[in-house]
């Protein structure tokens, strides 16, 4: 049995070797270089575009703006269907500027020459006269009435606004015993893989079009495509190589997407583009920022009895898909507890800064760091220990499937389908000797040290439907393919649906190919994101796995005269159990399937050894996690050292528990950064002020502690796996009890932590502060 087990990944040796091959290993005969000339203002009027020094440069091609591309687009404006009903006609982005730029980095013209080099030393003589207008860079500053339009097409820079409620929260704060208020500010971020994006259009002699992208969603851009540039599609195959991270931003269209593919269909060139660290800091998605004003309404045991408030989302100058975060924010802020009533205002504003979508965790972080800020709050306002508030306040196991009386964008009911929290709870603080705490903090005080421990919930919907494809093929030569829309980004798909397709065909997972992420593959899929590709594409190919099987025996019962229940699939052949002997090879099996010109073929089956299942689910699939933290604090410099890190998951049941454990301590590590690092920075006049790695910080190795994980196995009912996704949950509590674990140690300072990232000099300041006011 390969579910379950411990399998080495069988992509990894050609990486190991030094011969992954990524978007810019990929060359095809020919090839020219673009770079793109970038607005250095956060708001302007494009007054003119001087083309002519770029031009005479040597090895140019071409210098290229949205009017000289317009003949090959069906639209000059990158227009989407909004699957939110929300109306996003005036915050699509454009393929290149249309006379108006609106943050720092926008793509103004695109430069294509016989190199990269060439190409950036032309876009950098490219004189665009700008006329400079007002910006906004504050979200909360944005709402302000009079406040300046991020676009002049713009009439408010309110994108939209919603309620989500359930429950009487009037009723719950009115016979409420506490009633407590924060204001918390978790500032932007970015996901920063180590691979930045890339693209190649490669034209061929037909004119048909292979665009080869670092994309987590190869049919989404295939479609984007098709769409935008009116494009067959028997014309148009759409591939992704291997990918060096997703994390988010990669799961987007963009302007620089379309330019390209435009410019190498009307030049008849094939063309790549290649992001550079600083375009990534300045174009690439980011996440947040978000403003959260909240009252929470708790009896006198400690009971949770209701939370309201407003919530603030930076969507930056433009959307870049449906606005879904702050809905992920607002509608999962009860996280694993039990809240008898929300009600939360959400408003969405433009500001002139990057846009804004997915990053690790989607909206879901911040929820969960603004629940655990204040479940921290109420325990320690009723001396209460933070632990046994939570307990108190956890959906208990027996109460599983438990709905919330919300629905999820999908219309299905918000249904946590299994998981056992407090229990989950139990192991982390049995692991991380919580009850021992107190007398070793108190030991570390008398040292003149300053440690703190914290605890935080997290929980994820994952296997975000409609469907993944999933296709199960066996050649004539006995070589079995998997294709799928799923997107290999690092996390270890290729070996986890191997193993998956193998223990149904009786084979090694090494003897299982996979191929993710191409449109020549397979006609749909969705790709990579919301944790929902194990869920997803797994069941759709163990589905698939199955019909192979199921049509191998039937045809090798025919041939073996032998009932189909006496046969087994083992080490490429059916054979009859007990007498392997009597067998046929699978190879054998397909060149029958596959037919004779003229010839009989076996009755009741379909030509093909093969089958292709698209799974349909609209019901998430809910991981869970819950985390503690171990610090200690440099009072004089505010330097956070992680002494030790506990990280529990139920992802149900685990196909491979090693590249589930490698995605916890990634997540953790990318936790860690929105804890304590990662601070995207933009002045008061909406210009990025931290664009390179000195000044924006990641968590390296040794930031990173090492950390205990543990896994309770809870299998989802809601698919044949019984999996739930792995990939985000982890970091979703990390920030949080992070953060609780500074509070902690500081506590003598009577510290208050309301934001996140909290760097060091903040620290200081609030050390400063309290030793002030007390």
């Amino acid at each position: 049995m390969l579910i379950g087990s411990r399998t080495l990944r069988i992509e990894d040796e050609p990486f190991l070797r030094g011969k992954g091959r990524y978007i810019d290993d990929v060359v095809v005969p020919g090839l020219l270089h673009a770079a793109f000339v970038r607005s250095p203002h956060p708001h302007a009027a494009i007054r003119s575009v001087d083309k002519s020094a770029a031009l005479a440069l040597p090895g140019v091609q071409a210098v290229l703006t949205l009017d000289d591309l317009a003949p090959v687009l069906a639209k000059r404006r990158m227009m989407r269907h909004s699957n939110s009903g929300t109306p996003l006609d005036r915050m699509w982005s454009f393929a290149l500027a249309d006379g108006e730029v609106s943050y720092v980095g926008e793509t103004v013209a695109i430069v294509i020459a016989e190199n990269r080099y060439l190409a950036e030393d032309a876009a950098a003589l490219v004189a665009v006269d700008y006329d400079l207008l007002p910006t906004v860079s504050d979200c909360r500053k944005a709402l302000e009435p009079g406040a300046p339009a991020v676009r002049r097409e713009l009439n408010s820079n309110v994108v939209a606004t919603y309620k989500i409620s359930f429950g009487d929260p009037a009723a719950a704060f009115e016979k409420a015993a506490h009633v407590f208020h924060e204001n918390l500010w978790q500032h932007r971020g970015a996901g920063h893989p180590i691979e930045g994006r890339g693209i190649l259009a490669e034209i061929h002699a037909d004119d048909s079009i292979t665009v080869w992208a670092s994309t987590q969603k190869s049919h989404d851009l295939f479609q984007s495509l098709t769409a935008l540039l009116d494009l067959e599609e028997a014309r148009l195959r759409v591939k992704a190589p291997d990918i060096g991270g997703g994390f988010g931003p990669k799961l987007c269209v963009y302007s620089e997407d379309i330019a390209v593919v435009a410019a190498a269909r009307q030049m008849r060139r094939s063309i790549k583009w290649i992001e550079d660290r600083r375009e990534h800091f300045t174009n690439a998605a980011q996440e947040r920022d978000q403003y959260w004003s909240i009252d929470i309404a708790a009896s006198a045991e400690g009971k949770v009895l209701g939370l309201r408030g407003t919530l603030i989302h930076d969507v930056g100058a433009y959307a870049l898909q449906d606005v879904n975060i702050p809905f992920n924010s607002a509608s999962m802020m009860s996280g694993p507890y039990i809240v008898p009533s929300l009600s939360m205002d959400v408003t969405v504003a433009a500001t002139n800064k990057t846009p804004v979508s997915s990053i690790r965790g989607a909206g879901y972080p911040q929820a969960a760091f603004a629940m655990e800020r204040m479940m921290d709050r109420v325990a320690r306002e009723l001396k209460l220990d933070r632990a046994e508030l939570r307990r108190r306040n956890l959906i208990p196991a027996e109460k599983m499937p438990y709905t919330k009386p919300l629905k999820a964008r999908s219309g299905a009911a918000m249904q946590y389908d299994s998981g056992d929290y407090p229990a989950c709870q139990a192991m982390v603080l049995d692991a991380a000797q919580w009850g021992d705490f107190p007398a070793r903090q108190a030991a570390a005080r008398r040292e003149g040290r300053y440690i703190g421990i914290g605890l935080a919930h997290g929980i994820k919907g994952t296997g975000r439907g409609p469907f993944e494809s999933g296709v199960v093929r066996v050649s004539n030569t006995g070589r079995v393919t998997v294709f799928t829309g799923a997107a290999a980004i690092g996390q270890g798909l290729q070996t986890a649906l191997a193993q998956i397709t193998a223990d149904e065909l009786g084979l090694r997972a090494d003897e299982i190919s996979v191929v993710p992420g191409d449109t020549a593959g397979v006609a749909l899929g969705l790709g990579a994101f919301a944790s929902r590709q194990m869920v997803t594409a797994g069941t759709s190919v163990l589905l698939a796995a199955r019909v192979v099987a199921g049509k191998a025996k039937k045809l090798a019962s025919h041939i073996l005269e032998a009932a189909e229940h006496d046969l087994e699939l083992k080490d490429g052949e059916v054979r009859v159990v007990g007498a392997p002997q009597l067998s046929v090879k699978l190879a054998e099996l397909s060149r029958i399937l596959k037919g004779a010109p003229g010839y009989g073929f076996p009755d009741g089956l379909e030509p093909g050894l093969e089958a292709n299942v698209n799974w349909r689910t609209d019901s998430l699939a809910y991981a869970n996690a819950c985390h503690a933290a171990e610090v200690e604090v440099d009072i004089e410099t505010g330097g956070v050292h992680i002494l030790k890190y506990y990280a529990l998951q139920d992802s149900g049941t685990l196909i491979n528990p090693m590249i589930v454990s490698g995605q916890i301590h990634g997540g953790v590590a990318h936790g860690i950064g929105n804890a304590l690092y990662e601070w995207m920075g933009y002045d008061d006049d909406a210009q990025p002020v931290t664009t390179n790695f000195a000044d924006y910080l990641l968590p390296t190795s040794t930031e990173i502690p090492m950390m205990a994980t543990l896994f309770k196995e809870t299998p989802s009912p809601l698919n044949p796996l019984g999996v739930k996704g792995a990939g985000e949950v982890s970091t979703i509590p990390t920030a949080a009890a992070v953060i609780s674990a500074i509070e902690d140690a500081l506590s003598p300072f009577n510290v208050r932590i309301a934001q996140t990232p909290v760097p060091p000099q903040k620290l200081v300041e609030l050390i400063a502060g309290a030793k002030a006011a007390g």
